[in-house]
């Protein structure tokens, strides 16, 4: 997605999950003794979205448009063309007006 074409093409912004998993129960993300690489390998869905706009610089900005049945944040990406922080502030803070959300808590948080 970091190819200009894209944002050249007539596209503003990129919509896309924020991770491929839904958020895990606490402990999840742990490694044991016997097994230390398995905290890393758990991780991979939780940043397989985010990984290439951390990596290529491209504004990004992860949003909490959906809560699961345990009342867990689902967020949503919209990531935008280089240098369109400005765009992509102005779409954040307009859905933000839409669908609240600064008032939401799961009920386990730290």
């Amino acid at each position: 997605m970091t190819d200009r074409s894209f944002w050249q093409g007539g596209f503003d912004l990129l919509l896309s999950p924020t991770t491929a998993a839904p958020p895990p129960a606490i402990g999840y993300l742990t490694s044991t003794p016997e097994e230390p690489l398995r905290a890393f390998v758990r991780a991979a869905p939780f940043g397989a979205f985010t990984f290439p706009f951390n990596m290529s610089g491209q504004p990004a900005i992860s949003l909490p448009m959906h809560w699961t049945a345990n009342d867990l944040p689902v967020g949503c990406q919209l990531v935008a063309g280089y240098g369109r922080e400005d765009l992509l502030l102005r779409v954040s803070a307009e859905i933000e007006q839409a669908a609240p959300w600064a008032g939401r808590r799961p009920r386990v948080h730290a």
